[in-house]
């Protein structure tokens, strides 16, 4: 008895490891895969738009590749530091419907991210500002996470955070990306959780984007994509290495087909709303 009773310890033992370990399986997010660090994002750095072509593309027939479908017990959202260049890197989000939100009145932004040159331009005959502060993780989806994008009850979102903002073109910020977003405000809005990962896509040193890959999985797998965003304005040609622009009338971008398009214009007409209320109540502008 005595030579089978440490034999037996031994594998107690072992079960109770595995049983704890499988339980923290099921309550702990699986840590997300660098973004910067695959072959996609090398590849994606080496291309550059070619005018009059799609301003997105489908990346692994939109499957993500980086994040895979989890449950999760509670959210929050893993910003990285800023790079040696003080450029915003890849934002990674856990969201429940707790996160969504919206405000009366939002506070101003302040934070100029890299590449930060919007002096307005006659573009087609109107007055355009080139670019936006764009959000990494949609304003809209951040509320109850402090700064760091840690849980706390009544946050009011993630406004001006630099880890959150990078210089975003205005059609791309205001006509493709708020796809992206309304389709994890939908599944959020469903009871879904949902991971969304956001990644701008620098070459080299340049202070400005030139795209942004965006993925997204909810935790039972319904809601999925995997998207390149060229981060591009119509009319307008960068400089992505300073973030400047010029007048180029060869610089022709569709808009996305109405299909989806009209989840943005959705989108466009509470965004209107939220700054007519705001200019009410407090006499304040903001941009994108």
């Amino acid at each position: 008895m005595k030579k089978i009773t440490p034999w037996l310890a031994a594998v107690a033992t072992s079960v109770t490891l595995f049983l704890g370990f499988s339980g923290l399986q099921g309550t702990k997010p699986v840590q997300a895969a660098v973004p910067e660090n695959t072959t996609t994002y090398q590849n994606l750095q080496q291309q550059d738009y070619q005018p009059g072509t799609a301003a997105y593309q489908v990346l692994n027939n939109d499957q993500p590749e980086t994040i895979t479908a989890q449950s999760f017990t509670s959210s929050r959202i893993d910003y990285h530091d800023l790079d040696q260049y003080n450029r915003a890197q890849t934002a990674t989000a856990y969201l429940t419907s707790n996160n969504l939100g919206k405000s009366e009145g939002r506070a101003a932004q302040i934070f100029k991210p890299t590449g930060w040159h919007n002096q307005p331009k006659q573009v087609n005959g109107e007055r355009v500002f080139p670019v936006n502060r764009g959000h990494l993780i949609a304003y809209t989806c951040t509320f109850n996470l402090n700064q760091a994008g840690q849980p706390e009850p009544g946050a009011l979102g993630s406004i001006d955070n630099p880890k959150n903002l990078f210089t975003q073109t205005a059609f791309s910020n205001q006509k493709v990306m708020t796809i992206n977003e309304q389709a994890v405000r939908d599944a959020l809005a469903a009871g879904k959780q949902v991971i969304y990962q956001v990644t701008p896509v620098y070459q080299g040193s340049d202070l400005m984007a030139k795209g942004v890959w965006v993925q997204a999985i909810s935790s039972d797998g319904a809601m999925h994509f995997n998207r390149y965003l060229y981060n591009v304005q119509p009319g307008l040609r960068f400089d992505y290495q300073t973030g400047r622009s010029q007048i180029d009338a060869a610089m022709t971008v569709p808009t996305p087909p109405s299909a989806v398009h009209r989840q943005a214009t959705r989108l466009n007409l509470f965004s209107s709303h939220h700054r007519r209320v705001t200019n009410r109540h407090h006499r304040v502008r903001h941009q994108f």
